[in-house]
């Protein structure tokens, strides 16, 4: 089967390439490297030992898109490209309603005029916003968003499962993440934040690098164990392989109709200085941190649930929080010898 990966350059969408690619899958890439870099088809290309298609492109780029869907004879189609930052949603919301839930109805469009029924959508943990109570399923009721990011999420799941019921013959998975974090064991691919990065391990990596004076701990007076944040990290490659097993999943069903969502966590949860100290140990470095306020946007805690795609999509975890964050801090050390 040929897989559309829109957004197949960035962080989560090149380790999902690489597992498509080592599944049996073809996967043909669209991004408009707008969050990612050309050099990450380096990566992909050296980890699978042959070229992969790119098409560079924004999604929002109907007739792009419409070449692409001619040309390509595309069989299923995985939807990363969005932006992601939650702080940057809050300060500018607008640029996400219009690019999250933009692209997401143009796909959809062009699935129904080129015939493409298989449609895995990229979700997250957000949907559910500041939960009642954890950890959280797939029945946990929906929250009001608690940043714009989140809602993009949200009611982009609303158009996809509208838009299935509508469509006998379409199909299509949810998988709500949690937090990503690591990078491909060769690190020949990892995370590439532009700028300052939004997420936490990221900024952890490139402060124990010595390219930022100091990592800030947004608020330490949450209800938690010690005060900060609580999240449910799972390793990239874990996440990657989670949309195979979605792929599969919906090739095999048989049903009309057929919309279901799922979490994508490791089902426990790690406040942020455990993470903090984890990644101190595993590699051996001392981080210089602080105390900071809190971050508007930031949900206190939550962490998944994840019986319903170890039972149905027959999927789970098999890397621990040690294996990220050496992977992690490898992969950033793999970036300084680049330079």
């Amino acid at each position: 089967m040929k897989i559309l990966v829109t957004g197949g350059a960035g962080f989560i969408g090149s380790h999902t390439v690489v597992e498509l690619h080592q599944s049996g899958f073809e996967p043909v890439i669209i991004d408009n490297f707008s969050n990612s870099e050309e050099k990450v088809l380096e990566g992909i290309e050296n980890i699978i030992g042959k070229s992969v298609v790119c098409y560079k492109a924004d999604c929002n780029d109907e007739n792009a898109l419409r070449q692409l869907f001619e040309k390509e004879k595309i069989e299923g189609v995985i939807h990363f490209a969005a932006n992601k930052a939650v702080g940057e949603s809050v300060e500018n919301p607008l640029l996400y309603y219009g690019n999250n839930i933009g692209t997401t109805v143009l796909l959809l469009k062009l699935m129904k005029e080129y015939g493409v029924h298989n449609f895995v959508f990229s979700s997250s943990c957000t949907v559910y916003g500041q939960p009642d109570h954890l950890p959280v399923t797939e029945a946990t009721p929906r929250q009001e968003a608690a940043s714009p990011y989140g809602n993009t999420k949200k009611i982009c799941e609303d158009i996809i499962r509208d838009f299935i019921f509508s469509k006998p013959e379409m199909k299509a998975i949810a998988l709500r993440y949690f937090n990503p974090i690591g990078a491909h064991e060769t690190a020949e691919i990892g995370e590439l934040p532009r700028g300052v990065p939004s997420n936490l391990v990221p900024y952890i990596t490139q402060a124990a690098a010595g390219l930022r004076k100091q990592l800030t701990v947004f608020g330490s007076d949450y209800n938690t164990p010690d005060g900060t944040c609580i999240r449910d990290f799972i390793h990239v490659v874990d996440l990657a392989k989670a949309h195979v097993k979605a792929l599969e999943l919906l090739a095999g069903v048989q049903e009309e109709n057929f919309y279901d969502v799922f979490n994508i966590g490791t089902g426990e949860g790690v406040t942020v200085l455990q993470l903090i100290k984890t990644f101190e140990e595993v590699n051996d470095l001392k981080l210089n941190y602080s105390i900071g306020p809190r971050r508007p946007g930031d949900v206190e805690q939550i962490y998944a649930q994840v019986d319903k795609s170890r039972e149905v999509m027959k999927w789970q975890t098999e890397k621990t929080l040690e294996d990220s964050l050496r992977d992690a801090w490898r992969w950033q050390q793999k970036l300084a010898d680049r330079k």
